[in-house]
């Protein structure tokens, strides 16, 4: 079947729409490749070196991203320190009616926003929309609910908040949580993540700043900045999202540092299964749990399976994983009616051809190492133009017993790769559930829910799912980790509101170097 980009989704369209609604974020193109400017010093200016970015979609530029230096990032830390020391004064009333005028201006552009979202992250149409409406929705909630959750006299930090977030989720995640912590008294930093999002958050950027918020937006290496966003001294809170290895070095940067922070970092997160027999209520978990190739920290890309069941659950699950559809996001038949629907895919891309690549090769090392390949998915017959770049796509794959060597036993693949690991009892289901020493959420399928509450107090995880997956949640559901996988103050709820003030008991539920406190999930 011949196919096509659907109707007014071509990225030159699309960045025309995105230049119309913030002309001051962008510069005049060069070379035929237009570059991002950075909002530093309460503007929006043409400071960096230009660096290309390139789309998973199709591997083609989209993009340059104005990389600062150290010096340009010291300076725009401090003009927001000053401008923190303003808002922080600004009555509530009129910080609430700041952030509804940006929720308005970013209600108006919600489908420009996810239509960058899926040519910069590869994310279907139907998750990109999700992305936003879950920023958008989220915040309007804590614009209700903010008066109530300062009123036992909490006040803004001493310093803004510096933001560090993962490319997958910029608006539900990371403009979601800006927009929570400039309600709360504080300006805001963020840092552009290199490998994607960077037209959309410049695009909602120019809103908030339009708005009035004191937000800055600064783009660059992570060894040329990280250095700046986390230990400046007129930063008052560090807000990570990511891997171990750079949350790991966050953490240790801030080792003689009594400044706050939270860090959300990658864990294995498994399911159990045990004595259990409900196989189409948990097919149909599985299949949502491929959405956007498991690229996200709450992905289950580990199964672990008591013995006696392996037969029927790969009789359940083998059907699901072949029924995942991905391919091109935006291609639709070319004999189509224009406004038909996009595609209804699970997912597009990986992030990038690298990590497409280093995904394939952990596979084939866990494979040369003895598991066994139960199921390895073909790039053929997916959704794809004539001539289209598929280097950054990955079909599913599963793999029983990898070894114990392999990195895939360990830790997170953040691809749509599954694990199985078989085990005799309940203590070895538990060993293997916890086999990344903390993990996000994780959850057990058992038939006796007794059973599983019993189990699920020895898993290392922050919250655990019964007959259900678990999630990062929105509005008042806390979010945290256990072990390895969070360090310092959760959030969510009145949680974030908690850990971007002071005031109150002074205690917060989080993972400290002296405690750890864990609320109810």
């Amino acid at each position: 079947m011949a196919l096509r980009l659907a109707d007014g989704t071509a990225w030159s369209d699309t960045l025309a729409r995105a230049v119309a609604a913030a002309p001051e974020a962008f510069g005049a193109p060069a070379d035929g490749v237009t570059t991002l400017h950075n909002l530093v010093e309460g503007d929006w200016r043409a400071v960096g070196a230009p660096s290309p970015v390139r789309t998973p979609v199709d591997n083609t530029v989209l993009v340059n991203l104005a990389r600062l230096d150290a010096d340009s990032a010291r300076a725009a830390v401090a003009h927001a320190a000053a401008a923190h020391r303003e808002w922080a004064q600004t009555p509530l009333a009129d910080r609430k009616a700041r952030v509804t005028d940006a929720l308005d201006a970013l209600t108006a552009h919600r489908d420009l926003l996810a239509l960058l979202l899926v040519w910069e992250i590869g994310k279907p149409w139907r998750l990109a929309c999700a992305d936003v409406d879950r920023a958008l929705d989220g915040v309007r909630w804590y614009v209700g609910e903010i008066d109530r959750m300062l009123a036992d006299g909490r006040e803004p930090l001493p310093g803004p908040v510096s933001n560090i977030a993962s490319w997958n989720y910029p608006m539900s995640v990371l403009v979601h949580a800006e927009l929570v912590q400039l309600l709360a008294g504080n300006a805001v930093i963020a840092k552009t993540p290199s490998q994607g999002g960077a037209v959309c958050l410049t695009v909602a950027h120019a809103l908030m700043r339009r708005a009035g918020l004191p937000a800055t937006l600064v783009s660059g290496g992570g060894e040329e900045l990280s250095e700046v966003l986390v230990r400046a001294p007129e930063i008052g809170a560090v807000a990570f999202v990511g891997g171990r290895s750079n949350g790991g070095k966050v953490a240790a940067a801030l080792l003689d540092s009594d400044k706050r922070h939270f860090i959300e970092q990658e864990g294995l997160n498994a399911w159990g299964i045990w004595d259990f027999s409900q196989w189409d209520m948990l097919a149909a978990h599985l299949k949502k749990g491929f959405e956007y190739g498991k690229q996200r920290c709450t992905a289950y890309p580990r199964f672990v399976v008591q013995r006696d069941l392996v037969d029927e659950f790969l009789d359940m699950y083998l059907p699901v994983v072949r029924s995942v559809r991905f391919g091109h996001p935006l291609a639709v038949d070319a004999d189509r009616s224009a406004g038909d629907p996009l595609p209804e895919l699970d997912f597009g891309p990986l992030i990038s051809a690298a990590k497409a690549e280093e995904l394939r090769r952990k596979v084939d090392e866990a494979v040369r190492g003895g598991a066994v390949p139960l199921h390895r998915g073909k790039l053929d017959g997916a959704p794809f133009l004539d001539g289209q770049d598929t280097s950054a796509y990955v079909a599913p794959a599963v793999l029983l017993a990898p070894p114990g060597r392999s990195r895939l036993m360990h830790a997170e693949p953040f691809g749509p790769v599954d694990t199985i690991v078989v085990v005799d009892t309940t203590d070895e289901l538990l060993a293997a559930m916890n086999a990344s020493n903390g993990a996000l959420v994780a959850s057990l399928a058992c038939d006796d829910t007794d059973e599983a509450a019993k189990l699920a107090v020895d898993l290392q995880a922050f919250k655990v799912g019964i007959n259900k997956p678990r999630s990062r949640g929105d509005r008042d559901e806390p979010f945290g980790g256990r072990g390895a996988s969070w360090k310092g103050a959760f959030v969510g709820g009145d949680l974030l509101v908690h850990a971007v003030t002071v005031g109150g008991d002074g205690r917060l539920y989080g993972n400290f170097p002296e405690y750890s406190s864990y609320p109810a999930t």
